[in-house]
């Protein structure tokens, strides 16, 4: 019994379980039954390596945190390497970080990746069973094609031109989509990118990883692309879900964030009733002009009015006979 064997097993078995559930809908021997059947494996990896994951995260900032620390340290002592390396390791103590617990999912992943790897290729091309897989089951995962082309043959083992046009479609498909997902994570998710010696790390594995991928895809069963290119959608949605919505202090994610929570506290303060300032432009209207009521003139006036008018009142329109008019807003004598 081989060191991988339960973990064969194991794969073997749950392969079974979502082919058992897909049969239901589609033919036993259908692509599309043992199609899903992976990506269900997929789907149930993922879940169990969530907590990994948020480890990953936590660790991916935490060594953010320290990589100023970190290039001095390798600066001070550039001629003293195990200074260096002893110096480094006291700094993870200190914090509390661990600096491979960012690469824990992936290396954890690689086990099943092999697994599966085994099944397809061992198992279902050369018609060995594999645990819960018998002979039935095994018979009918060959006879299982994605557009013509079976689940268990790889591009280089192929003579049938469609297999090698379905496998180069599927590892360009896993090369595209790994790219993104490292992109993503550069352009969005990580803080102080201009001054933060992480960034020049990442901007490696933008391009190391799917370089690996196109490299030797072309040595993996179709079933194992379809594993790959399955995990990386999920990797892909996984991500963006934690740089929107828990993004690193500093990034340009948080950034974004930032003006969203914003925007989402001024309408849930409009809705609680508090009333938006309002400015109004519109000119004030002109006051209401006021009456003004004509002051009565001093007796002594209209006396001598009278005096000097044969008439005994003021002429027509009420002008004087020096020819001014005479208005109600005079002053009186005092």
């Amino acid at each position: 019994m081989g060191l991988l064997d339960p973990l064969y097993w194991i794969v073997a078995w749950v392969l079974v379980q979502f082919h058992t559930l897909w049969s239901t809908i589609f033919p036993p021997t259908s692509g599309a039954a043992w199609a899903l059947s992976i990506v269900g494996l997929v789907v149930v990896i993922r879940i169990l390596l969530i907590p990994l994951f948020v480890k990953q995260i936590k660790a991916q900032r935490a060594l953010q945190i320290l990589q100023p620390e970190i290039k001095a340290i390798q600066k001070r002592f550039k001629d003293d390497r195990q200074k260096q390396s002893e110096e480094m390791m006291k700094l993870y103590k200190d914090s509390g970080t661990n600096p491979f617990a960012s690469c824990l999912p992936i290396l954890l992943q690689m086990p099943i990746f092999f697994a599966l790897f085994h099944v397809l290729n061992y198992g279902v091309a050369q018609d060995h069973p594999v645990g819960p897989m018998n002979e039935e089951l095994i018979a009918q995962a060959a006879q299982a094609t994605i557009f013509g082309a079976p689940i268990s043959e790889t591009f280089l083992g192929a003579d049938d031109l469609n297999v090698k046009i379905v496998s180069l479609v599927l590892i360009a498909l896993m090369t595209l989509t790994t790219f993104i997902t490292q992109k993503q994570l550069l352009v969005k998710g990580i803080s102080n990118a201009e001054s933060n010696p992480f960034l020049q790390q990442q901007k490696l594995l933008v391009y190391i990883f799917p370089l690996m991928f196109a490299v030797f895809g072309i040595n993996f069963p179709i079933g194992v692309l379809i594993y790959w290119l399955t995990t990386n959608f999920w990797s892909m949605g996984q991500q963006y879900y934690v740089i929107r919505n828990n993004p690193a202090p500093g990034s340009p994610a948080y950034a974004e964030w930032e003006e969203r929570q914003a925007r989402k506290a001024a309408r849930k303060a409009g809705s609680d009733g508090a009333a938006p300032t309002v400015v109004d432009d519109a000119p004030a209207p002109d006051p209401k002009p006021t009456r003004q009521q004509p002051k009565r003139e001093p007796r002594s006036r209209r006396k001598g009015r009278q005096s000097g008018s044969p008439q005994g009142g003021s002429t027509p329109g009420g002008s004087t006979p020096g020819g001014s008019t005479e208005t109600g807003d005079s002053k009186e004598d005092t």
